[in-house]
């Protein structure tokens, strides 16, 4: 039998050298299944099987042959690996990279000839530049001045803290482009963070800028990072904090306060001016529409007065005492039309009529009656 015990040892083992005991397995365990005369006969069939398949020449060359075999193809099934979807599989070739590869199955040369590195590709990365989180929360961030301080567009200095939030996109770039990718994308962003500082003023970035500074910084810290070939994708730009240095704050509050002030009182006076102005012009307006209206009036009045007087005269020339006649008409006429008349016919009641009797007032009295 091709395993016999080996150091004098009872019962029959397994190549091992653990004892079966009685009624074992030929890996030493006890229980149910094939009889140790059963495997050994499996075994010897397979022996004799592999040895007329093999030429003919003495028995360790043919077992060392097959060791041989055996181990390597143990050593080349070695080279499958799997890629979890969080990661990447960085493949190198004694130390050198020569692939990236996906999530998923995949086969590298064995070891030591090709090994592969696995990497996290999906979790967020944060670095903190003009402070450091000491505890985890807020309260107890530590300042780090040199960071934080930057000048701004109008010669200020405003103090900044900010995050960058990044991730992997590239293992292999990432992990042998750079010596101190980590570094590098600090030293970027905040290179990065004062080129935009530099050029923007203060109130610009206490007030409303900060959202248009924080896409701004986004956008070309990657395209920077792009150039570097770091591997990395920017996720997100985030000021946290943004206000003037603290041994100044005080005055620069105060300097706020009154420009709050300036503004509020331009704005009420721009307010009452917006009142006032538009009144005034639309009076304005009012009488200058007035007066074309009146100097048209008097223009055309005088217009056809003239215009009548020249008739009159034509008339006048051409037949002079129907003219006369005419005119001394109409000034009769223009004269009595304004007159209280009272008509007395000569001939019916003129004689029972008092000439100097005050016919107006008695009129008058009859009427209140």
């Amino acid at each position: 039998m091709p395993w016999n015990n080996q150091g004098g040892q009872s019962g029959g083992g397994g190549p091992w050298g653990q004892g079966g005991g009685k009624g074992g397995s030929p890996w030493g365990q006890g229980g149910g299944g094939h009889s140790p005369q059963d495997v050994d006969a499996l075994i010897r069939q397979l022996s004799e099987a592999w040895r007329r398949m093999m030429p003919s020449g003495g028995g360790s060359g043919r077992s060392l042959l097959l060791l041989l075999i055996v181990f390597g193809f143990v050593w080349g099934i070695t080279g499958f690996y799997r890629i979890n979807p969080q990661q990447q599989g960085v493949v190198l070739r004694f130390g050198e990279w020569v692939r990236t590869s996906p999530p998923g199955l995949h086969y590298h040369l064995p070891y030591p000839i090709e090994t592969v590195l696995k990497p996290e590709v999906t979790s967020d990365n944060r670095i903190e530049i003009g402070f450091r989180d000491v505890t985890g929360s807020s309260s107890s961030r530590r300042d780090i001045t040199d960071e934080s301080q930057m000048i701004t567009g109008d010669e200020n200095i405003v103090d900044i803290d900010f995050v960058v939030f990044w991730r992997i996109s590239d293992a292999g770039e990432y992990l042998f482009n750079l010596a101190e990718p980590d570094e590098t994308i600090k030293v970027t962003a905040e290179a990065v963070m004062r080129e935009i500082i530099g050029r923007t003023p203060i109130k610009t970035v206490l007030t409303e800028g900060r959202q248009s500074i924080q896409a701004q910084a986004r956008q070309q810290l990657q395209e920077l990072l792009n150039e570097y070939g770091v591997g990395v994708r920017v996720r997100d730009v985030q000021l946290l904090a943004v206000d003037p240095p603290s041994d100044v704050i005080d005055a620069f509050n105060e300097v706020q306060r009154a420009r709050q002030d300036r503004d509020r009182l331009k704005n009420e006076a721009e307010a009452f001016s917006n009142d006032i102005v538009p009144r005034a012009r639309g009076e304005a307006a009012k009488l200058i529409a007035e007066a074309e209206a009146y100097k048209a009036e008097v223009v055309n009045r005088a217009t056809g007065d003239a215009s009548r007087f020249n008739q009159v005269y034509e008339a006048y020339l051409k037949d002079k005492d129907v003219t006369k006649e005419r005119i001394y008409i109409e000034t009769v006429e223009e004269i009595f039309s304004n007159v209280e008349k009272v008509i007395i016919d000569g001939e019916g009641g003129a004689s029972g009529v008092v000439p100097y009797l005050p016919l107006k007032e008695l009129s008058k009295s009859k009427g209140n009656n």
